[in-house]
C-alpha cells in the first residue's frame, strides 16, 4: 500500500523495544501499518482524529498488540502495545509528495 506520509526520524523508548524484543517481531511490520492508515487498536474516534490530523499536518496515533501477553476478551490493554506518532516530515510529504 502506498504511505500516506513519510516517518521521518524514527525513535523508539526502552519499553518499545523491550515489548519487540520479547514477541520476536520487527518494527519495519508495525512501521509499515502506521504509514499506510491502518492504526491498529484505536478507537474509532481516534481514527476520525488521524483523518483530521493529516488533512492538518498534525501527529497520526496508531497503536498495536505484539504477539505475546494475555488475550482477555474485551481488555485490550492485556497485552503489550507498541504505540507509534510521526514526530517530524509529515508537513514536508504532504507540501512536497514523491
Amino acid at each position: 500500500m502506498k504511505p500516506l506520509f513519510s516517518l521521518g526520524h524514527v525513535a523508539a523508548t526502552p519499553g518499545a523495544l523491550a515489548a519487540l524484543e520479547k514477541s520476536g517481531q520487527q518494527p519495519d511490520e508495525f512501521l509499515a501499518r502506521h504509514v499506510s492508515g491502518e492504526w491498529g487498536e484505536i478507537p474509532p474516534e481516534d481514527i476520525k482524529e488521524n483523518q483530521f490530523s493529516l488533512k492538518h499536518s498534525f501527529r497520526p496515533l496508531s497503536a498495536y498488540h505484539t504477539s505475546v501477553g494475555g488475550q482477555a476478551p474485551g481488555d485490550y490493554r492485556s497485552r503489550p502495545f507498541v504505540y507509534l506518532y510521526v514526530e517530524s516530515g509529515l508537513r514536508d510529504f504532504l507540501e512536497n509528495p514523491a
